[in-house]
């Protein structure tokens, strides 16, 4: 006998079928008027993350939204990561209210905001904020550039499949990430190593549940829990290293040192390897050639 209950699945499932960790988001958009608009999302994630020429997150929302109508208007987006902070979700909880105009939600607004580093007319972003994504909608995709702002009663059909106007009330948002911006102390542990004291304060956001509450958890310190890397044979690593350009040579003892990249990630660090090595004007790749190459590599990361 099963050890769980069918429950039955509704509008907003997420919110009132399910339990459904989030992140706590500010978008901002350029209203009409020039000003920025900050409206309170959590349905905002990751899309592509590699192997395109550009990478991008999703945005979900209500077509009618202040946030929808700007991006539909004009494209540019600021994703704003806000820190826990009670008074600054009580905040978000206030800008997330339907119906307000600019004007009104942003008169008296709790958070500062600030010029980002992306070029063009772009809303302001969130200096509280301890990261920021830069974005621009990509409304090529789905044929999206046919939707416009204006209806606010609902949209017709025909619906795109995953970006633009998607049903009558509902809107996604591919959004291409041109910048990521970092606060100091964060840009730095990503560059030199994260540990729990350097971690920045990420609440989870878990929407909202019931006529009375939004719900948001208090931010804890995370725990790391060792990577069990499974070592490849180092005879499978100088097979695959002979197979990326036959200009550039890997010594058996550089390909000792790889036998810890997992097999799938394998070819495209071998590559990129290779590559630096042409840029280095390096032929053969040994361990102090390897050095040279994997502190080119975390040059690049910075």
């Amino acid at each position: 006998m099963s050890s769980f209950k069918d429950l039955r699945i509704v509008d907003n499932f997420y919110q009132t079928s399910a339990f459904f960790p989030m992140p706590t988001i500010l978008v901002g958009t350029v209203a009409e008027s020039g000003q920025t608009n900050l409206g309170s999302y959590s349905l905002c994630f990751p899309y592509y993350i590699a192997g395109k020429d550009y990478y991008a997150m999703i945005l979900e929302c209500r077509n009618s939204s202040n946030t929808a109508q700007n991006i539909l208007a004009g494209s540019k987006v600021s994703l704003n990561f806000i820190p826990d902070d009670r008074k600054y979700f009580r905040e978000a909880v206030r800008l997330g209210f339907p119906g307000d105009t600019t004007a009104d939600k942003m008169k008296n607004c709790l958070f500062t905001l600030e010029r980002g580093q992306a070029d063009g007319e772009r809303p302001l972003v969130v200096k509280e904020a301890f990261q920021v994504f830069e974005c621009t909608w990509d409304s090529s995709l789905d044929n999206a550039h046919l939707d416009k702002a204006g209806q606010l009663e609902g949209y017709g059909p025909p619906y795109r499949n995953f970006n633009g106007i998607t049903s009558k009330f509902g809107a996604h948002f591919i959004l291409k990430i041109d910048k990521i911006l970092m606060k100091d102390k964060y840009y730095n542990s990503i560059i030199n190593g994260v540990t729990a004291k350097n971690f920045p304060d990420v609440p989870v956001d878990y929407g909202y549940r019931d006529s009375t509450n939004f719900w948001c958890s208090a931010f804890k310190k995370p725990f790391p829990e060792k990577i069990q890397a499974k070592e490849g044979d180092v005879n499978s690593v100088k097979y695959a290293a002979k197979r990326i350009d036959p200009e550039i040579t890997f010594t058996d003892e550089a390909c000792a040192k790889l036998t810890k990249i997992p097999r799938i990630f394998l070819k495209a660090a071998l590559t990129q390897m290779v590559n630096i090595a042409k840029e280095e004007g390096i032929t053969v790749i040994d361990e102090a050639a390897l050095d040279v190459i994997n502190d080119k590599r975390r040059a690049e990361k910075k």
